[in-house]
Parts: C-alpha cells; structure tokens; sequence
C-alpha cells in the first residue's frame, strides 16, 4: 500500500497532536533500548530521540516513502529501517508506536506479543484512531457497498481491528503487566470545509481502497463528497476525531 507523505503531512499539526499526548506516558530514563513501530517520515521519531537521554532509538516502518524521507532525522543513536510491526523481534525497553497498530489485524494476539518484546521494566506505549464509527468512516463502507464499487473492490471493505478500551486493558491485565492505562480521547478539530475532511481521510483510511478501485477512484471520492457534502454542510466543519491510548510496564 503506497503512501503519499505530502498527503501525510497535509494535516501536519492535528495528526501530531495526539504523539505529544502519548510521549507525555513515557517512563523517561537514560540508556533505553526502544523502538517507534511505524515511524513514518521520522519526524516525530527524533523527537522521541531527543527526549530519551543517551539512548538508541529504532524507526520501523513498511512504508518505502515513508522512509525515505527519514534520512534527514537520522543521526548518532537514532536510526530507520523497514520492517513489519507486527514481526517486531529482539528485547526492548520502551515500545511506543503512535497511529500505527491499527493497520496491523488481531490486537488479541499483536498486544501479547508486543508486550512480550519488553525487557523487565520495559514499557509499552500505544496510540491508535478509534474513529471508525465515524459518519465519515461508515460512509466510506456505505459507498464501497454502492455499484460499480462493490464490484471493483469484490465485495471487499476495511474492518477496523482497533479494540474497545476495555479489551485492551484486559489484555494487559492477562499479561500481569503493571501500571496499566488505558483511555480514549477526542480531538476536536476544525477542518475548512467537507473537501478538507475528505483530504484528511484520503492520506489514511482510504488507501487500502485506493489500491483495490483502479478506474473507478475517481468517481469513489466524488461520491463520498456527495454523501458527506450533506451530512457536513457549510464552512468550516467540526471533525471530532476519537483516539485510544493505552501505556503498560513489565514487572522489574
């Protein structure tokens, strides 16, 4: 699935929001092993970096493009490579990952194995959108259920495997993990008009079906403003958008 970091980078400061709120969970100490599971451009990785004292940071993401733009964050103890989440091997002392899981199916194996990555009191430290009941998200299913797009993307629609946040606890619980916290939080954002809202969810949700509609994109996205042009009429338009975050420690 090709990302488009422009497209990314379009809503620069509202999607970097919630990485501060998260970095905010952080156990901060020196001489920490950690990795960022799904760094994109690296940006907010050397952030993380920067605040961790003489530490050595990893950035893994699947995304070439993504990538290729973190070569200019990069820098002694901070370094990018490609690589699957949800493979994630070795021992650490801080896994953070910040809208990234939520691309990776069954957070009831993915959670158990993450947290078994942690080094004893490590710490593991999640932010995941749990928008998807959205009316923005539901319409998108709404029109991949409409001809010709069933029939292009063969009856195929993205299901979101993000967990209500009691699930995550209880995961958490199952793994005897400490300091467990889990909560939900919405941004409120202000986006200009239903084309902006549009804009947003076309560099995320909406590539999966980008890849699978071929010819008939085109006509997908003005259907979607369409329907959602009616539901969020006038300028500018309230986009609340809700978010999981979740932070558990390893016993010592």
């Amino acid at each position: 699935m090709p990302w488009n970091p422009d497209k990314y980078q379009q809503f620069k400061n509202q999607r970097s929001a919630p990485f501060y709120d998260l970095l905010e969970l952080v156990d901060v100490r020196p001489n920490l092993k950690a990795v960022d599971l799904g760094c994109g451009t690296g940006e907010l990785t050397r952030h993380l970096a920067d605040a961790l004292p003489d530490s050595e940071v990893l950035g893994l993401d699947s995304s070439p493009q993504m990538l290729e733009r973190t070569k200019e964050f990069a820098r002694p103890g901070l370094q990018f490579k490609r690589g699957d989440l949800a493979e994630l091997d070795g021992k650490w002392d801080l896994i953070i990952s910040n809208a990234a899981l939520h691309w990776s199916k069954d957070h009831g194996e993915l959670i158990p194995h993450l947290f078994g990555c942690l080094n004893p009191a490590g710490q593991l430290a999640v932010q995941v959108p749990s928008n998807h009941n959205s009316i923005a998200y539901q319409t998108i299913i709404e029109v991949a259920r409409m001809k010709p797009f069933v029939s292009a993307l063969k009856g195929w629609y993205r299901e979101a495997p993000v967990l209500p946040i009691e699930a995550y606890a209880e995961l958490l619980f199952q793994e005897v993990a400490q300091d467990i916290l889990v909560f939900e939080k919405v941004y409120p954002h202000v986006l200009e008009n239903v084309d902006a809202v549009v804009d947003w969810i076309s560099g995320t949700v909406l590539l999966p079906y980008f890849d699978r509609l071929g010819k008939h994109k085109d006509n997908f996205v003005l259907m979607l403003r369409q329907i959602l042009g009616a539901v969020m009429p006038g300028s500018p338009v309230f986009y609340p958008f809700k978010r999981t975050f979740f932070s558990a420690r390893k016993a010592k």
